[in-house]
């Protein structure tokens, strides 16, 4: 399980450092979010063991409206948006026990 602020990042390089995780990680739940212009992107990905408990639609929903924002996607990835940086710190902290209760 992972959740991570990659300051400077835009959509494309979160998405392309979640398909790296996940090939690196093997078995995981990642959420990464990158904040430009007083937005919060968030990308969540699954890996492939895991889709049957935790789908990545759901937590990267789950993330986002902590921020102010909706998301949603497949199973094994997923995107959202937000409006409210300052709870982001909060809301990635969030993560490991969603993921807990789902596992």
């Amino acid at each position: 399980m992972l959740a991570a602020l990659l300051d400077g990042a835009d959509s494309k390089a979160l998405r392309e450092a979640m398909d790296k995780l996940k090939d690196k990680l093997k078995s995981c739940a990642v959420v990464l979010a990158a904040v430009e212009g007083g937005k919060v992107t968030l990308i969540a990905g699954v890996s492939a063991n895991l889709i049957g408990k935790v789908k990545a639609g759901e937590l990267v929903n789950f993330v986002a409206q902590q921020v102010g924002g909706k998301g949603g996607g497949r199973p094994d990835m997923a995107q959202a948006g937000g409006t409210d940086p300052s709870k982001l710190p909060q809301a990635l902290a969030s993560v490991k026990s969603w993921v807990e209760q789902k596992l």
